[in-house]
């Protein structure tokens, strides 16, 4: 699903709070209803939605009553700060992904399997002890990255434009781009980012070359 659309759903708080209540326990429609204090009728609205998004699915008992539970692991990411602002969604990551080909990221991964509750029990505190690490790491690059583009507006020197000037800086030093390609990268008008890039060449910071411009070395 389409992560702003899935951010639009998400906006409701009932929505929110049957999703939490359903990541406890599958329940119907009554049990959903008494939780929420509001009527069944607008419960079964929000499941609606909520079953067209693929976020939630239901079976019927042998009493003929129907559950509902989460469908899925679907994981959304919003991310706001002074050089981006975006949201996207993702499902969870097959168990075959190779952790270990990420190149930043060094984890310790058991090959071992068992059906033991307590070694089971003990590998699902491990790894939401991982899950808190990661969303830690995740936050502090984030923050770095922040840092990083204000350090470099700072070191500029330009006035007013200086985040612009930064991120266009950022997309030149990972390659080599074109006018035209700098400016879908960074989200600006085509001649807002050439006028920019032709005051970083004064500096001495870029040039133009065959395939596009680059940083000075």
């Amino acid at each position: 699903m389409d992560s702003a659309a899935l951010l639009d759903l998400l906006g409701n708080e009932n929505r929110r709070r049957i999703l939490r209540l359903l990541a406890r326990k599958p329940c119907y429609v009554t049990e959903i209803s008494e939780y929420l204090g509001v009527s069944p009728k607008a419960v079964i609205d929000h499941l609606r939605k909520l079953e067209e998004a693929g976020l939630v699915e239901s079976r019927t008992d042998q009493n003929r009553r129907k559950y509902f539970h989460i469908a899925r692991n679907v994981r959304l990411e919003v991310h706001v700060s002074p050089y981006e602002f975006g949201a996207k969604s993702a499902y969870a990551a097959s168990p075959n992904l190779d952790i270990k080909t990420c190149r930043y990221l060094s984890v310790e991964i058991s090959d071992a399997d068992s059906s033991q509750t307590t070694e089971l029990a003990a590998e699902l505190d491990r790894l939401q002890e991982l899950e808190n690490e990661l969303s830690l790491a995740q936050r502090w690059a984030q923050g770095r990255l922040t840092e990083v583009l204000d350090q470099l507006s700072e070191s500029l020197g330009t006035d007013g434009d200086g985040r612009l000037y930064a991120e266009i800086l950022a997309t030149v030093a990972a390659d080599s781009y074109t006018p035209q390609e700098v400016s879908s990268r960074v989200d600006a008008p085509p001649a807002v980012v050439e006028e920019a890039l032709d005051t970083l060449a004064d500096q001495g910071v870029v040039r133009e070359d065959d395939d596009g411009w680059v940083i000075v070395d």
